[in-house]
């Protein structure tokens, strides 16, 4: 059960991410040839010095019509940034134009070719012990929905251990309230009692009800979400007493393990189930088109009451790993095409308006049959039921 319910939590921090063998080969294909200029933005800078709040998403976007093809732009600079995830401020970019292909290179010489003798001289680099590598996406946009959704298997869920009790018969619980839990019911349930002993859990997330995620087209349900309101900390463990009785019996009785309420989205309550923490994991958004042809459905908009989702907010897709869908996918967002009577036609024909672009999301982390995405760019608000495509 504890191996169904746990899900892989992330960190935006620029580390040694692994390099997969397309991007390489992508940047090597490009570092030779560099891009046609037809591929830039009219407008890109032929100079630029990285700055604190970039991304890696807003730089490939300076210079190319297709931010997703940040391996390209990684690739026009194959030689001088070896890793793509580690770009720094202060590093200075300059565009080189040539025989109608473009070259982004990390340092130019005096009569503005890459190459030349470089003079160096001894010198103190001084850098703070915190990561200062420019992410690919802003943390701030997605970290929050790396903690807090959840999808889970319905029939675990419901086994996962709960408030059972609150102090003083409290209806609603918040931060710094003390509440009781029991994470096993009966010896057929699988589950086990909540413990403080050594390897056990006790940081965990607090969520309720399993809504049904849906497929649009289908109706099949693809998995259910989990509503995150808070987090709790064991402070004691699960534990029985034995009772004896005016008739001399003794029976046990089960005293229920004690949490302290140390974050709270909403109020908690009576019932809301434990999840543990998982580990915090570090990982990476390149930004790419899929390799392969996908399509799919905006499942649901994450947030309570939202129906229309802009930019920087967070919907469900009803792909997943099953379909090829992988974190830094980037996706088209489309909009259906409205139906209407051809007033031309004197048979009054229905017709349907095809569908239109409205903007790009990327996904950013991925469950068998649905995944997470971030919407980057929207012209008019996504809803469920529109459709996604390759960008490209």
């Amino acid at each position: 059960m504890a191996a169904a319910l746990l899900v892989c939590t992330a960190g935006l921090h620029a580390q040694n991410f692994p390099i997969t063998p397309g991007q390489r080969a992508t940047a090597n294909q490009v570092a030779q040839t560099g891009v046609p200029l037809a591929d830039l933005v009219p407008n890109a800078p032929d100079e630029y010095t990285v700055k604190r709040g970039d991304t890696l998403w807003g730089i490939s976007g300076m210079f190319l019509k297709s931010p997703w093809r940040w391996p390209e732009l990684w690739g026009m600079n194959l030689e001088d940034i070896r890793n793509p995830h580690r770009i720094y401020p202060g590093q200075q970019l300059y565009l080189d134009k040539a025989n109608g292909r473009a070259i982004l290179r990390t340092r130019r010489s005096a009569d503005g070719t890459p190459g030349g003798t470089v003079r160096v001289s001894p010198r103190t680099r001084y850098e703070s012990l915190a990561d200062a590598a420019v992410p690919t996406l802003s943390p701030q946009a997605i970290e929050p929905f790396l903690s807090e959704a959840l999808i889970v298997d319905e029939a675990a869920f419901a086994l996962a251990p709960r408030i059972v009790a609150t102090q003083e018969g409290r209806v609603l619980l918040s931060r710094g309230d003390r509440a009781y839990a029991r994470g096993a019911y009966s010896s057929k349930d699988g589950g086990k009692p909540l413990s403080t002993a050594k390897g056990e859990p006790v940081d965990y997330r607090v969520f309720r009800n399993a809504t049904p995620l849906k497929d649009p087209s289908t109706g099949e349900i693809l998995g259910y979400e989990a509503q995150f309101v808070g987090k709790a900390e064991l402070v004691r463990g699960e534990t029985t007493v034995d009772i004896v009785g005016k008739d001399g019996k003794v029976s046990t009785e089960i005293v229920p393990a004690t949490i302290d309420i140390i974050f709270a989205k909403e109020e908690m309550r009576v019932g809301d189930r434990l999840v543990p923490e998982p580990p915090r994991e570090l990982l990476s958004y390149v930004p790419r088109a899929p390799t392969t042809q996908i399509e799919g459905q905006i499942v649901s908009i994450y947030g309570s009451a939202v129906r229309f989702a802009a930019g920087n907010q967070v919907v469900v897709l009803n792909r997943g790993a099953r379909d090829g869908l992988e974190r830094g996918h980037v996706m088209a967002l489309q909009q259906s095409g409205v139906q209407m009577t051809d007033r031309t036609d004197s048979a009054r024909t229905q017709i349907r308006l095809p569908n239109e672009r409205n903007g790009l999301l990327i996904v950013f982390r991925t469950f068998e049959k649905l995944s997470y995405a971030l919407v980057l760019q929207v012209n008019d608000g996504a809803k469920v039921g529109d459709r996604f495509v390759n960008p490209n």
